[in-house]
């Protein structure tokens, strides 16, 4: 039959298969706004996958399993990249006068007879879902380019500083040294690569067995490549350095610097820290993409990181004081400056003058006066303070207060009627008090300007398209601190691993907050020099939540699984 129609029920064969239980077939067909596959799919009663899989046999066409698929380029001149993600389609192979092609909706007659037109061939749908679908195309997308033929905005290219200071783009292969040649293409792949993949780093480390290239995504490290050969690593690692106007000679001490790339018409910006190891340099390149950042920054709010309600409440009283010191601590990459921007774009009304000096300015805010850190040029935290202070703010915001002097001025601004947000590191509330003592602050002074710290960190979300029910066993439930016997029987989710996610069973994060306020008491207790453990419990009484409590909550409430909150957090 040219246009397969189904002859038994989607519900009978999800049945049969054993996907579904009867009553998540009864509460499904109850929906009457959504397909059945759409309201299994909205309940987590089945995955993408499965449903490809029975649409397959309901229409009697075949399924595609797409993993690892990458598009041949040729059918990219049948079916062009754009139209391929418009459509949410993959071309696979084409014999004769037949082109293969994989759809989640093998009923769209419509798309069939478009597609035939256009190529001017007979197509054979098959069923594949849509993030295998999406996940191909961008595997193919990173493997060959294949945009290029869309608009001359997704090559990369290099931004330079001109002689007037304007910037300038130039493709990345006249930034180029001799013999050089495939590691230009092995630097735009990766780099590429890692845009697609939302990574926010790309370590490349060398060992005696070889170079390995790992990509950080949502928090967590994993394989970019396979092994490369190390003795592509000098050419590789030099080619990186040009790029950063690093010393190419110079390599027995590390190094930092940046570079800025052009792509699909946003500039994204790379910071290159260089280490020397045992076997070579190390690299570690932080990505910067402010433009997609900024654009989901622009209505960004407090109550959209996943804070919970109890801490959102105390935190915005805090974050709208006229004057004082809002602390934010963390590692590195757990969300702090997302979190000083919520805060400021809650702030930015136009009646109130907001500035912020970082290294470097990762957002682009409207009506936010942004200045960026030069350490070359003399402009350093401190110094920039000082003339903002000059240029009468209501708002401030310290990108980070590494130094005593740093310190200083800003204690001093919030004394003098200015509210000033800033971070630091620490582990977590209570020692961000003593990691400024530590800094030769004043403590009065200190304790005076400050009206609360936050530590906080990112956790990773289950994916929501191959969430399903799991058992814990009795151990992993005592590692986390649970009563086997009371939780035993909790209903508890895991990531099964799909398309979407990438196998790892993990899509995004959210924000576990720990928020301290400077009450009189606590105040009093910290210039006292009293312990660790009795302000904390002080604290606790005025109704603190610890990291811990704030990530075991996340696991109760099905966001996340206990593997991840003992991960991240202290098992208490």
């Amino acid at each position: 039959m040219r246009h397969p129609f189904a002859h038994r029920l989607l519900g009978e064969i999800l049945i049969e298969q054993c996907r579904i239980r009867q009553d998540e077939l009864e509460r499904a067909l109850l929906d009457k706004e959504r397909r059945l596959g759409e309201a299994l799919l909205k309940e987590s009663a089945l995955d993408g996958e499965a449903l490809a899989q029975a649409l397959a046999e309901q229409c009697q066409a075949g399924y595609a399993n797409l993993d690892g698929f990458i598009v041949p380029p040729d059918l990219f001149e049948l079916i062009s990249a754009a139209q391929a993600y418009q459509l949410g389609i993959v071309p696979m192979e084409r014999g004769g006068r037949v082109l293969r092609v994989a759809a989640p909706d093998p009923f769209d007659l419509g798309l069939l007879d478009r597609l035939e037109r256009q190529t001017g061939l007979r197509i054979e749908l098959v069923v594949a879902s849509p993030a295998a679908i999406a996940a191909a195309l961008k595997r193919s997308e990173g493997a060959y380019e294949v945009l290029k033929d869309v608009s001359e905005d997704f090559k990369l290219s290099l931004v330079v500083e001109g002689e007037a200071g304007a910037d300038q783009y130039v493709t990345l292969d006249s930034v180029n040294e001799e013999g050089a040649g495939p590691v230009v293409k092995l630097i735009n792949t990766l780099l590429l690569a890692a845009l697609q993949q939302r990574a926010s780093d790309v370590h490349i480390e060398v060992f005696s067995q070889g170079i390995t290239v790992k990509y950080r995504v949502d928090g967590v490290l994993y394989p970019a490549t396979d092994i490369l050969d190390r003795r592509h690593h000098a050419a590789l690692i030099s080619r990186l350095k040009v790029m950063a106007e690093l010393d190419i000679a110079e390599k027995r001490i590390p190094q930092d610097g940046r570079f800025k790339l052009r792509y699909n018409s946003r500039d994204i910006d790379f910071r290159v820290s260089v280490l020397p190891s045992a076997f070579g340099e190390d690299v570690v390149i932080r990505v910067l993409d402010k433009s997609s950042i900024t654009d989901g920054v622009k209505n960004l709010r407090l109550d959209k990181l996943g804070i919970d309600s109890g801490v959102l409440k105390r935190l915005r009283k805090i974050t709208h004081s006229p004057y004082g010191m809002m602390l934010i601590t963390g590692p590195t990459g757990s969300g702090k400056t997302t979190t000083l921007y919520a805060a400021l774009s809650e702030l930015d009304t136009g009646a109130e003058k907001i500035i912020t000096i970082e290294d470097p300015v990762e957002y682009q805010l409207d009506g936010i006066v942004q200045i960026p850190v030069n350490d070359k040029k003399g402009l350093t935290f401190a110094k920039g303070l000082r003339s903002i202070l000059r240029h009468d703010p209501d708002k401030i915001m310290v990108g980070e207060i590494r130094d005593g002097e740093t310190a200083k001025i800003a204690i001093q601004s919030a004394l003098t009627g200015h509210l000033v947000f800033s971070t630091v590191h620490a582990n977590n509330a209570i020692d961000v008090i003593w990691r400024f003592t530590h800094m030769g602050v004043d403590l009065y002074d200190f304790i005076s300007a400050l009206n609360a710290v936050m530590a906080q960190r990112l956790m990773r979300v289950i994916c929501p398209r191959c969430k399903q029910r799991v058992e814990v066993n009795v151990e992993l439930l005592e590692i986390s601190g649970f009563d086997p016997g009371e939780y035993r029987d909790h209903t508890w989710f895991e990531g099964r691993g799909c398309e979407y996610c990438n196998g790892t069973g993990y899509r995004g994060r959210t924000v576990i907050a720990e928020l301290l306020l400077l009450t009189p008491r606590i105040r009093q207790m910290v210039i006292e020099r009293r312990s660790f453990d009795e302000i904390q419990i002080e604290a606790l009484v005025n109704g603190m939540v610890t990291l811990r409590q704030a990530a075991l909550a996340k696991a109760l409430a099905g966001e996340t699984t206990l593997k991840e909150i003992n991960r991240v957090t202290l098992v208490a």
